[in-house]
């Protein structure tokens, strides 16, 4: 993988912050806005990042389970294409939870997924991982396989004590397994209605993360509509107050690097 490639993964252990929305409508910002070749990897056992672009997951084989336990399965073998110009995804489905058990015995099992993408040089611009809500064997290996962390925080006093913990769980791997170019590049506060707590607790992300701290993403009902219908809000919406708040975000996030 080239130095030019970017590696963001979108991780939260809380879920229903919107992490999957943001995954997916945020590739699909870069590959519609920004005209990069993205590949979206789903390591969520919902298989929600590809439900989200329209595809059955339950109907697919392999998938990124196949991917992270199989040598003879390979990165082609379980991309699919999407309706969106320039965005592949990689969809995940139930088994996925059977991966800590099935890598147990492998070498380097924490790498997995680093080590199959390690041969994609100059295939795709951008790479972007739906991690699963939960810390564990398949969000390190997220973590290793990407750059920059994007954490979505739900706009609450347990979504700040949640983004506390993942930055440091952050700052634990990359130590741990020396890996320095690990960072987390851009918070994003969610679920926002505009009350004097979700301002409270976006001015204490701000005490901690500064200009990391993105737009909020407020509440909805476009958003949610798009995902109902199997289809980015680029697709669904484009003109909408949901696209507005979501291109923010993505050239936020853009501005990262």
């Amino acid at each position: 993988m080239n130095v030019g490639t970017r590696r963001i993964a979108f991780i939260n252990e809380t879920g229903g912050v919107g992490k999957t929305t943001l995954a997916v409508n945020v590739a699909a910002f870069f590959a519609l806005k920004r005209n990069k070749r993205v590949l979206l990897l789903d390591l969520d056992t919902q298989g929600h990042a590809g439900k989200s672009l329209g595809l059955d997951v339950r109907s697919l084989s392999p998938t990124m389970f196949h991917l992270l336990t199989r040598d003879d399965v390979s990165l082609d073998a379980v991309t699919r294409a999407t309706a969106v110009k320039n965005l592949w995804v990689v969809p995940a489905r139930k088994d996925m939870a059977d991966f800590p058990v099935s890598a147990a015995n492998l070498p380097e099992r924490e790498h997995r997924l680093a080590r199959r993408l390690a041969d994609q040089d100059g295939r795709y611009d951008v790479l972007v991982f739906d991690a699963p809500p939960s810390m564990g064997l398949v969000t390190t290996n997220v973590l290793l396989a990407a750059n920059e962390v994007v954490i979505p925080v739900g706009t609450t006093y347990l979504g700040l004590d949640g983004c506390a913990e993942m930055a440091a769980t952050v700052e634990r791997v990359s130590t741990q397994f020396n890996h320095p170019e690990l960072k987390v590049t851009r918070v994003v506060p969610t679920l926002y209605r505009k009350t004097a707590l979700s301002d409270e607790v976006i001015a204490t992300l701000k005490e901690h993360f500064d200009r990391r701290v993105s737009e909020p993403m407020h509440f909805n009902v476009a958003i949610d509509e798009a995902q109902g219908h199997g289809q980015t809000i680029w697709e669904y919406a484009p003109w909408s107050r949901g696209a507005t708040i979501l291109q923010s975000v993505a050239e936020s996030i853009d501005r990262a690097r």
